[in-house]
């Protein structure tokens, strides 16, 4: 079931590659119950980026334990495949990198200032991925979170894409920028900024070591874990449990510390060992 389609490039220069050879790819596919074709055309990539969405979800439970999070690729095997547990965009997105260089697709690392309705300025530290199939370039993103994409949404001015109950959509500024923006009920609203400038693993390195243990994050001090559906977006702040739906209609419910080892389980599908289930419970009493 696996192939062995690397680049030329990736082969002459390994510090710009995503380390698709090292890939355990049968165990990531049974991870993400994928069963269908590999061959690397828009259709592979959309049945798996949907499928790694529907299985992975987005946590930060490590950096709310006050663990450092590690983005080499063995690492995130170790973590998401075989524990198997959830990761943030620098861990997801790696991951998915991999897999589709693995299976021939062009792929340039991409990273966005993150703006959830906002104009200000902020850093650029998300992580997404430009996969390129036989029809053009697509913008694949499985570790958003709470409002990212189920699929890859095409490269394009303008373009929109229903997925789901979601819709979705990219405009290119003046600046050379492209926005993505999903849609609320009072109109578009901008998810993130980025451009096309290309980034690699030393850099996502070093922007993971600043998001995964600076005291400004907004990933750490704080449990964050989400997972979206074709209908619904399930978002654990804190104790703070959220369902959101396209339609605009939210419900919120706080929990209390002890319940969230078997919310983690029922709603997002991760389930931690008897010691970090007791560490999180006293995390979160704080």
């Amino acid at each position: 079931m696996t192939t062995n389609a690397i680049s030329e490039r990736d082969a002459v220069d390994p510090a710009r590659c995503w380390n698709g050879a090292l890939l355990d790819l049968d165990a990531y596919l049974a991870r993400i119950g994928h069963a269908g074709s590999l061959a690397p055309t828009p259709e592979t990539l959309r049945a798996l980026h949907r499928a790694h969405v529907a299985a992975i979800p987005f946590e930060n439970l490590d950096i709310a334990l006050g663990r450092p999070v590690a983005v080499d690729l063995e690492s995130i095997q170790d973590k998401l495949v075989r524990r198997p547990r959830g990761g943030y965009c620098y861990e997801q997105n790696l991951l998915l990198a991999a897999v589709l260089e693995r299976l021939g697709y062009s792929v340039t690392g991409l990273a966005a200032r993150i703006r959830m309705g906002s104009d200000r300025l902020r850093p650029t530290t998300h992580a997404l991925l430009m996969a390129e199939a036989r029809d053009g370039a697509w913008l694949a993103d499985v570790g958003f979170g709470g409002e990212g994409l189920l699929e890859p949404i095409a490269l394009s001015d303008g373009g929109e894409a229903r997925q789901g109950d979601w819709r979705f959509r990219l405009d290119r500024t003046a600046a050379e920028e492209w926005v993505l923006r999903s849609l609320h009920a009072d109109g578009w609203f901008d998810l993130h900024a980025f451009t096309l400038a290309p980034w690699y693993s030393v850099d996502y390195a070093v922007v993971n070591h600043y998001t995964s243990t600076h005291p400004r994050s907004p990933f750490v001090g704080r449990i964050a874990v989400q997972r979206t559906g074709a209908d619904a977006r399930h978002t654990l702040t804190g104790t703070e449990l959220t369902t959101a739906h396209p339609d605009g209609r939210s419900e919120s419910r706080n929990l209390a510390a002890e319940a969230l080892p078997e919310t983690l389980r029922d709603v997002f599908g991760i389930s931690l060992d008897a010691d970090d289930e007791a560490a999180l419970v006293r995390r979160a009493r704080r």
